[in-house]
């Protein structure tokens, strides 16, 4: 039972790994609210990124090279 105990207190006070595991959560706080953003605006995105390749595609279609 001592033994038992032992183990278990050196398991605790082992910090090997925690900062990684640290920087993994403050990564997801920060991307997934993102994610959440970019699924929930997805429709407004996809219309205004499309509008502006249709606007981009539609000027460069009517380079003229004598107007230079």
């Amino acid at each position: 039972m001592k033994g038992m105990l032992t183990l278990l207190r050196r398991l605790h006070r082992d910090e090997r790994g925690a900062e990684g595991l640290e920087k993994l959560l403050i990564v997801a706080a920060v991307v997934l609210p993102l994610l959440g953003l970019l699924i929930y605006f997805r429709d407004y995105i996809t219309d205004w990124v499309g509008g502006e390749a249709v606007r981009i595609r539609g000027s460069s279609d009517s380079y003229d090279p004598q107007a230079f």
